[in-house]
């Protein structure tokens, strides 16, 4: 079975609307789990649709250039994200509080998030909700979404000296605020 990218679909999409299914079924679950991270499970609901619903209404301005969709829709989602900034933070205090990841409220998932939340989850969580809104987003979608320098810059629609300096910014003020866990802190 021959596999398509993401740009042939979209490029597909412009005379086959349907053709633009694949790429919600591709990447939806991700975006999910990086809107859920950030903002709760119920509102990443909505968010991710809007991301789809925007992306596709946009698909005609899509770079076809670029094979994989991924960090245009994260950029879609950080632009979302923006209006949804008071609720982030709350949920990082919630969590620098309680030590219950928000992302994750099944039973089961509950009972994970509790053993796993330490207080250096809390306080990690902390920092995170101190951190300036430029730095936190390259941040996230370095360490959660693992998206590359480039797919950052591309996502956020910033240059990717400014990637660097961010994360190297937020990585500092991690370290400075969890001198525990600097280990695990990495810088380029």
């Amino acid at each position: 079975m021959e596999v398509v990218d993401d740009h042939d679909l979209i490029r597909r999409s412009a005379t086959e609307p349907e053709a633009f299914g694949p790429i919600f079924d591709r990447h939806a679950g991700t975006i999910h789990r990086y809107l859920a991270r950030r903002v709760g499970r119920t509102l990443a609901d909505d968010l991710t649709a809007e991301t789809f619903l925007i992306a596709f209404r946009g698909r005609d301005r899509y770079d076809l250039s670029q094979p994989d969709s991924l960090p245009w829709l994260y950029g879609i989602a950080a632009n979302l994200l923006r209006g949804h900034q008071r609720t982030e933070i709350r949920q990082y205090r919630a969590l620098a509080r309680t030590g219950v990841d928000p992302a994750y409220d099944d039973a089961g998932d509950r009972v994970l998030s509790r053993v796993a939340a330490a207080g250096r989850v809390r306080a990690l969580a902390a920092v995170l909700a101190r951190l300036p809104v430029g730095e936190r987003e390259v941040l996230t979608l370095v360490s959660q979404a693992q998206l590359s320098y480039p797919e950052v810059a591309r996502a956020l629609g910033i240059p990717i000296g400014t990637v660097r300096s961010r994360l190297h910014s937020a990585r500092k003020r991690l370290r400075a605020a969890l001198p525990d866990l600097a280990d695990g802190i990495d810088d380029e």
